[in-house]
């Protein structure tokens, strides 16, 4: 499929950056690599991610059919939310990768949902991640979605892009939170020495803003509910440890050493996510029980 676009404002920015507005559908990764791969031409010449793009520049994307991806399905049994001809919401467990990467080629989420739907996925976001509009990190539970063709994914890849959605987690911080309820604003970037890292990024970091609540103080720690108005990777991790309120179980952002033994990951669970339906324009809300072992965590809290 041929796109083509005629730069006539955003001068100066990174074509990678230029065109992940231009083509909001597709992921910024997904536009690098199609970059890397010559796929991306200006004025008939090939060009790298880090072309800055000038006035009257004539850009041309060559971009890959979807093909069936090389993905083995998986038989499991999905805690499904809710399911219809566009879209399912799966509850997600701890520990599950949602989509195969290096070194998780079986077991993921995308595994199970490709014996589930029969491959009947959206393709937009590459082979690797069929109806994958959003994701959520192995060690966070709690509600995902998942698009079953491309209009459902344009849809919902839309209301993330203006933060219409709904998003609420639940987590356990260390410390006592002392404001009821506050906001983090503070833009999330990579990690400038630690590239499996994000940070807050003054210089190169997206905008990003997180809203939390307390629900319960303990005597050293607090369950909050956080509300997303943006979704930037590890954005609740990084916010919350950026004003010294790390979560519980994060070793990457927190603590090297956690005081629950068989803890795994941080506390963290998507517990409330609400949608524009992309077909009928009813606003739905689902939500997503805690997991035993959050619950269980609560217990042993009280008690503390």
């Amino acid at each position: 499929m041929i796109r083509e676009f005629c730069v006539e404002e955003g001068a100066g920015s990174r074509i990678d950056r230029y065109l992940s507005e231009q083509v909001a559908e597709m992921s910024r990764a997904h536009l690098q690599k199609l970059l890397k791969d010559g796929g991306v031409t200006v004025n008939d010449r090939p060009v790298k991610s880090s072309y800055k793009v000038m006035e009257g520049d004539k850009i041309q994307l060559d971009i890959p059919e979807a093909v069936e991806p090389e993905i083995v399905p998986e038989e499991m049994d999905l805690d499904i939310l809710y399911e219809d001809k566009d879209i399912i919401l799966i509850n997600k467990p701890k520990g599950m990768v949602v989509h195969p990467a290096a070194g998780h080629a079986t077991g993921t989420l995308v595994n199970g949902l490709m014996a589930h739907c029969r491959g009947d996925l959206s393709g937009i976001n590459g082979v690797m991640r069929p109806g994958i509009v959003h994701r959520i990190d192995m060690d966070t539970t709690g509600v995902l979605i998942v698009c079953k063709n491309d209009q459902a994914h344009n849809a919902i890849a839309e209301q993330l892009k203006v933060h219409s959605i709904t998003r609420k987690y639940y987590a356990i911080v260390h410390g006592v939170v002392k404001e009821d309820e506050g906001t983090v604003h503070a833009p999330i970037g990579r990690h400038p020495t630690d590239r499996k890292k994000m940070s807050i990024n003054e210089k190169n970091g997206k905008d990003a803003i997180t809203h939390y609540r307390v629900l319960r103080r303990f005597r050293r720690f607090t369950y909050i509910e956080c509300q997303l108005e943006t979704g930037r990777t590890h954005q609740i991790r990084v916010h919350m440890a950026s004003i010294g309120h790390p979560l519980l179980g994060d070793h990457v952002y927190g603590p090297a050493k956690c005081p629950f033994s068989g803890l795994q990951g941080q506390t963290l669970h998507a517990g409330v996510l609400g949608i524009i339906h992309p077909t009928t324009g009813e606003y739905m809300e689902f939500q997503a029980p805690l997991p035993e072992y959050f619950e269980t965590l609560l217990r042993k809290l009280e008690q503390d």
